[in-house]
């Protein structure tokens, strides 16, 4: 009898509908785990409607709006003839198109996409139900802008990278689509859309807002979220492999300084640290600051996530460019929502906090490879034995590696929010630089999860050691059952190797968060 097939539910769409999202709806739809869906209801589509419509009748009566009947930025006190006003939204991307660097990856581009969808469906912007189709289009057939990641000051907003997702949306420049690099209007056609020709202020809707740099910000977020709990599971790895004193960690001591997520740490590395194993006679009294202390680094960029998510989703949930259109009131309203220094504090915050993590690794592992240190293992935590253990090296290569890496994301820890320039003819003469700083997060945590993956070589290497020094420990079980993942997914060091594989092995495994911690 043939059994029936088993049902699996789709994912429930991020839908976009002016209602509040959170980080985790950016970071799953980027990557690509949740779908978009631009809301049908009949509600919220004539409220996105209706802000167009003032826009139009505010034009007929021949009403003065910034980057409508104006030119941009400076030019503001030119004034556009009623016949070209149409014109004007395709030159604003035009000329914005001289961004440089890097591309940026297609998750980034997704979140981009999301973060300014997310705004625009606030309904003040004065945009088309159209334009907001398009957007949910290049979500939905995974049609991705190719934008340049260098070019914005972070207010007016990113104009120059969103010029990119604006050119996009009317045929023009190019795209990442099925697997290659593909014209605009070649990757619209092919998933059944036209080009769009931009509605008044809707070149200013798209660009003038802050969606890369918190498009980026969830990201990161979530990243410095996974590298705080892996970094805590390392540090238990640690203190076993160098017969540690778990009693650091203990839960009446943590009670008289009462940072909850310092409290959090130290808790989980009291769970990992729960052993059947007798306490040693001629255990050090007092650990080095890197394994006592853990809890106390780690606990900085733990108590600071929640205050950073309230930054990062306030930002993503509201409407950022400027003019905003009240289409309730009827009122155009100047100000200066493209400003993006709450992302800027924000990212460079994160850097600094994770970026101390990677450091805090740094030396438990500089102290694990020593025999001075690490209480009875081998020197570079070299697996050979006998007449060949003269010749092999261990991990020595690895915690130079891992201290240039850290060397790297602490020189990138300078704020960038301070670095703020005078730009555009003094208009913007302050501005976030909430873009680099997000760039400049998502660099440090690419090389602190490099550091996390050569401590879980690390690791891997320092608890079997520990096991042939100490056939009686053992380990809690969630302990060791990530020693036992980490056996199958790479060798034991035993004869010297190069190990770049085994990092990129691991590193493959730590973004894609596969251990439940």
């Amino acid at each position: 009898m043939l059994s029936s097939p088993i049902s699996v539910a789709a994912p429930e769409p991020v839908c976009f509908d002016g209602t509040r999202l959170r980080i985790e709806d950016i970071a799953a739809l980027a990557r690509r785990e949740r779908p978009a869906v631009l809301s049908a209801a009949p509600a919220f589509r004539a409220r996105i409607a209706k802000g167009a419509d003032f826009l139009d009748r505010l034009l007929r009566e021949d009403g003065v709006v910034y980057g409508v009947t104006t030119g941009y930025g400076d030019s503001c006190t030119v004034h556009i003839p009623l016949d070209l006003v149409a014109e004007l939204p395709h030159h604003l991307y035009t000329y914005h198109g001289i961004g440089a660097g890097r591309m940026l990856a297609p998750e980034e581009v997704r979140a981009v996409l999301a973060a300014r969808l997310a705004s625009l469906s606030q309904g003040y912007s004065a945009v088309s139900v159209d334009l907001l189709v398009q957007l949910e289009a290049l979500l939905i057939h995974d049609v991705l802008p190719m934008i340049p990641a260098e070019g914005s000051v972070g207010a007016s907003g990113d104009l120059t990278p969103l010029s990119y997702v604006a050119a996009v949306l009317c045929g023009e420049r190019e795209v990442w689509f099925d697997g290659a690099r593909r014209p605009a209007a070649e990757a619209l056609l092919a998933v059944g859309h036209t080009p769009l020709r931009l509605r008044p202020k809707e070149g200013l809707a798209i660009m003038n807002g802050t969606a890369v740099m918190t498009g980026l910000a969830c990201l990161a977020f979530e990243r410095a979220s996974y590298l705080s709990r892996l970094a805590t599971r390392l540090t238990a790895c640690n203190v076993v492999a160098s017969a540690g004193n778990a009693h650091h960690f203990d839960e009446t001591l943590f009670s008289l300084k009462p940072h909850p997520g310092q409290q959090a740490v130290a808790a989980r590395l009291r769970a990992d640290l729960a052993s059947e194993r007798p306490s040693r006679n001629d255990q050090r009294l007092q650990d080095r600051y890197s394994l006592r202390c853990a809890p106390h680094v780690i606990g900085v960029l733990e108590d600071a996530l929640p205050f950073m998510r309230t930054l990062i989703e306030n930002e993503l949930n509201s409407a950022n460019d400027n003019p905003l259109i009240d289409p309730d009131g009827e009122r155009v309203l100047h100000g200066g929502h493209f400003y993006g220094g709450h992302i800027a504090f924000a990212m460079d915050s994160l850097k600094t906090a994770v970026a101390n993590v990677a450091d805090l690794l740094d030396r438990q592992l500089a102290l694990l490879v020593d025999t001075r240190f690490n209480h009875g293992l081998p020197s570079n935590l070299s697996g050979a034995t006998g007449p060949r253990a003269a010749i092999n090296h261990g991990l020595k290569a690895l915690q130079i590696s891992v201290s240039a890496w850290t060397a790297e994301a602490l020189k990138q820890t300078m704020p960038a929010s301070v670095f703020s320039r005078s730009t555009e003819c003094h208009n913007q003469d302050k501005v976030s630089m909430g873009t680099i700083a997000a760039r400049d997060c998502m660099r440090v945590l690419e090389l602190t999860e490099q550091v996390c993956a050569g401590l879980l070589i690390a690791a891997r290497q320092g608890l079997a050691l520990r096991g042939r020094v100490d056939p009686q420990q053992s380990l809690s079980p969630g302990l060791a059952a990530f020693a036992a993942d980490l056996e199958s997914r790479i060798a034991f060091v035993d004869e010297d190797r190069a190990l770049d594989h085994d990092l990129q092995t691991l590193l493959q495994a730590l973004r894609a968060q596969v251990w439940e911690i």
